[in-house]
């Protein structure tokens, strides 16, 4: 499909994607795991470029959930080993795309230098304004639910806020999400047909695309054929 054919499309303006099969990916070619981590944030720069020319306004993935601490030591070590050069070139990238960067998830549970450069990135990325650009680090959506409801019980508790004040739209601030819109369509690559405890309030209407594609292999084709796919759905809202 070329440029004048993707014009036609209705392009979505939040796209999340489960970035799943770097394991399974490397496994296949008979590296080891982490050869797959870093090829797919290699993809996960070019998805960035490519999303943003195709006008999708909002990205999130889904990088390292709070189940991801159980995987092997040395599996995780090398993650966060790889998740500090990566705040690094993102700072980068932002600043060459103007892209705005924001990490969502308990960043407490993460090292105190890994804090230390989302909160550069998130700050010095800011006012940028092209691509809004997520990423779920130490990110697990009940995890979040939950945060969300012991910030809305403290504030209870000091008398500064009444219940009857609690509607969803005032829940939705409590999120890590707050002040973003709902994706409009969830990818995940490699096949799984689940969420993963990812985005479950967020994605109450988004649509979903599977694809047996591992994510060092996802491309802009890839990614044109998602929006197509998405193009063919009848979204009606409350509808039966």
């Amino acid at each position: 499909m070329d440029d004048e054919m993707l014009e036609h499309l209705n392009i979505p303006n939040h796209v999340a994607i489960i970035l799943d099969g770097n394991g399974r990916w490397a496994k296949g070619k008979g590296m080891p795991r982490n050869y797959g981590h870093v090829q797919g944030a290699k993809t996960v720069e070019t998805i960035c470029e490519e999303a943003y020319k195709m006008g999708i306004q909002y990205l999130t993935v889904y990088a390292f959930s709070t189940e991801n601490w159980k995987r092997p030591k040395d599996e995780v070590d090398a993650l966060m080993k790889l998740l500090r050069n990566y705040l690094k070139t993102c700072l980068k990238t932002a600043e060459k795309n103007r892209m705005c960067v924001r990490i969502l998830g308990d960043k407490t549970g993460l090292d105190s230098d890994i804090q230390v450069r989302i909160a550069e990135l998130e700050d010095a990325t800011k006012n940028n304004d092209g691509l809004h650009f997520q990423i779920a680090l130490n990110y697990g959506s009940r995890d979040e639910i939950v945060r969300a409801v012991k910030k809305a019980s403290a504030l209870l508790s000091q008398g500064k806020l009444k219940e009857e004040d609690i509607t969803e739209e005032w829940f939705g601030t409590m999120l890590d999400t707050c002040g973003l819109p709902d994706p409009d369509l969830l990818i995940r690559t490699c096949g799984e047909l689940r969420l993963s405890n990812f985005l479950l309030w967020q994605l109450a209407y988004t649509e979903f695309y599977i694809t047996s594609v591992p994510w060092p292999d996802f491309s802009k084709e890839e990614l044109i054929k998602a929006i197509e796919a998405y193009n063919e759905r009848d979204r009606r809202y409350g509808a039966v």
